[in-house]
């Protein structure tokens, strides 16, 4: 079972999708017109029906791209993920959605809906803004503040019970019901742009990680059961790989040590990485005779996310990694050095979008 709220990186992606039926994604990319960085490399992994959404990209038809953010911590440089696939639907004709989950944080992190929303504000669209993505052209909505959403999962809420929530979350420990509810607002989150009053009838994908499965089957299966009542197609949805904490656990903004805030002062930045645990031997004399393991290190991720564009550079990083010639030290280096020019020219973008991140909500 998955658990979207208390999630491990230690499960097996392989053993997920066939368990739940999510289909390899590098089965379907050849058939979508100019592939994201994310998808090239195996980032995104996974999908459900995204071949409907290759195929409106393709004949230049619209779409809708729904993705949400719970405000409860502070924004990390895995989080830059899911604005680069927003900024990807968005060039490729998408209409895209943000939900902000003021409450799902304060049903399961009882975090008010003020604070709810000066944290969405202050930290995660005002690096959205910086990061490039032009809320101009995106939805942007607070759960709470959404009468259409709220009536929409109090209608879905009909036809769901208790032995199904606990079949799909567990909830086996809670006792808070309108932790029991949060989900319901997730469908409609999902569900809320097929409605009339915004793109009828249109295909909808939601990029997430695997964590957050458990929503989009509740949404197909809700669908299912509203066929008579509502218009609705089943939503897609693709599923990206996370990136690993500096320990190798999952990135967290809950467990600080593991993540690279994007906050982080440039002295900060590079300590953490310098930090970070690596695919290297436990000497550097293994390390030379027998070679690293990028497949296995922290750093190399960040590179293979965020820090390289060209494949041939990367491919060279992971082939001088593998033969011992490129030692983790000056990996570590260099990597520093190119997450420290990201998060310079960010904090200046940060400067000017401030005043547009307040003015959303």
């Amino acid at each position: 079972m998955i658990d979207p709220w208390t999630f491990s990186s230690t499960v097996d992606y392989e053993d997920i999708m066939e368990q739940f039926g999510i289909k390899k994604f590098s089965e379907i990319i050849m058939n979508i017109k100019n592939p994201s960085l994310l998808m090239k490399r195996g980032v995104i992994f996974g999908h459900r029906d995204f071949d409907l959404i290759a195929r409106r990209i393709s004949e230049n038809k619209n779409f809708i791209a729904i993705s949400g953010m719970m405000p409860s911590g502070k924004m990390h440089i895995g989080h830059k993920m899911v604005v680069d696939q927003l900024k990807w639907y968005l060039k490729h004709g998408a209409n895209v959605f943000i939900s902000i989950a003021d409450m799902e944080a304060y049903a399961t992190r009882s975090i008010s809906f003020k604070e709810g929303r000066e944290i969405a504000i202050n930290e995660y669209l005002f690096n959205y803004v910086a990061l490039g993505l032009d809320l101009d052209k995106v939805e942007v909505y607070l759960q709470s503040q959404s009468k259409p959403l709220n009536d929409l999962a109090f209608n879905l809420s009909k036809k769901v019970n208790l032995s199904q929530m606990r079949a799909i979350y567990g909830f086996e420990n809670s006792t808070n019901i309108a932790h029991l509810y949060a989900p319901l607002i997730q469908v409609a989150d999902i569900l809320l742009p097929q409605s009339e009053l915004f793109f009828p009838n249109t295909p909808t994908v939601v990029p997430v990680g695997i964590d957050q499965d458990p929503h989009i089957r509740l949404t197909r299966d809700i669908v299912i059961r509203f066929k008579d009542e509502f218009n609705f197609i089943a939503p897609g949805s693709t599923y990206h790989r996370f990136i690993s904490g500096l320990n190798k656990d999952k990135m967290s903004s809950s467990k600080p040590k593991t993540a690279i805030f994007l906050t982080d002062s440039l002295d900060v930045v590079e300590k953490k990485v310098k930090s970070a645990k690596t695919g290297g031997r436990e000497s550097l004399k293994e390390q030379k005779e027998l070679g690293g393991c990028p497949e296995k290190c922290v750093v190399y991720e960040l590179l293979l996310y965020h820090l390289i564009k060209e494949d041939k550079k990367l491919e060279n990083v992971y082939t001088h990694c593998k033969e011992g010639t490129l030692l983790c030290g000056e990996c570590k280096q260099a990597t520093a050095d190119k997450l420290k020019e990201l998060f310079e020219n960010l904090a200046i973008k940060r400067d000017e979008s401030i005043e547009i991140a307040e003015n959303i909500l």
